[in-house]
């Protein structure tokens, strides 16, 4: 009798062994879904400039991969296309850093500067569960996006529709 419940002791454990070895972690997948918003934006190019932004992701389905799109709307209006690498943070929400250009015009800069420019951009969206609503924010560092030199750097945020 001893001897069956070792049995049974090491075919269970064995077996607990072999399912864990055999199944895979679950991860958290970026949050889906393109989006189009819509939010106010702060910018430190020659002071504080304010204006609005609309922002636009399309997201790569199965990659971790968007491309984003950013128009800024102040005193000057800027263009920034952005290719953005995603990661999870959790079911809803999505981390992420862009890459992209800048392009700007004009006399006075818009809030990210007003000249054509390198851009990095750090950000975060996150989807209301339940509903088709993104709340996102970030920002965006301009190199070299002054006319009379200097790097700049402007936060906005917003909301946005999910389709």
């Amino acid at each position: 009798m001893r001897r069956l419940k070792n049995l049974v002791s090491v075919l269970l454990a064995g077996s607990i062994l072999s399912f864990t070895q055999f199944t895979l972690p679950a991860h958290a997948q970026a949050a889906y879904g393109s989006y189009v918003g819509i939010g106010p934006a702060v910018g430190f190019a020659d002071g504080a400039r304010i204006g609005g932004v609309v922002a636009f992701r399309y997201k790569l389905l199965e990659s971790p991969i968007s491309l984003r799109g950013q128009a800024f709307l102040a005193d000057n209006v800027a263009l920034v296309p952005t290719v953005s690498y995603d990661f999870p943070l959790n079911w809803q929400t999505d981390g992420y850093l862009g890459a992209g250009l800048i392009f700007a015009g004009g006399d006075t800069p818009s809030p990210v500067g007003n000249k054509i420019s390198f851009a990095l951009q750090p950000g975060i969206d996150y989807v209301v569960p339940n509903s088709n609503t993104v709340l996102f924010g970030n920002a965006i560092i301009g190199f070299d996006a002054l006319r009379n030199g200097g790097t700049t750097f402007s936060l906005q945020g917003g909301v946005g529709w999910r389709f």
